[in-house]
C-alpha cells in the first residue's frame, strides 16, 4: 500500500526537526519504506510517499516524531491504478 503522509511541523520549527532525522535518522520500523517527500517553503508541511503492507507501521513510526510533526496518513493510488480502476466501475 501507498500512503501519502502529511507532516504537520509543530510551530513551523523545522530546525528540530532536521536536527533529530541527522542524530537519528528517520527511524523506520521494518517494513516501513520511505519513498519520497517533498517540503512547503514556509516549513508548515512535508509530504512523504511511504509505502508499507502494515499501517499500524505508520503509527509506529509517527510515535517518534508527535512532539515535533502531526500527521495526516491518506492511502493513495497512482494516476494509471485510478484510471484503471474507474474503467473497472
Amino acid at each position: 500500500m501507498t500512503f501519502m503522509v502529511i507532516e504537520h511541523f509543530k510551530n513551523r520549527d523545522a530546525k528540530a526537526i532536521y536536527a533529530r532525522a541527522r542524530e537519528r535518522g528517520r527511524m523506520l520500523p521494518a517494513g516501513l519504506t520511505y519513498v519520497s517527500s517533498w517540503v512547503e517553503t514556509n516549513f508548515a508541511r512535508c509530504f512523504q510517499l511511504m509505502e508499507c503492507d502494515n499501517p499500524r507501521l505508520l503509527e509506529e513510526w509517527a510515535a517518534n516524531w508527535q512532539d515535533l510533526v502531526e500527521f495526516e496518513f491518506v492511502q493513495v493510488m497512482s494516476s494509471r491504478e485510478a484510471a484503471d480502476a474507474a474503467a473497472a466501475l
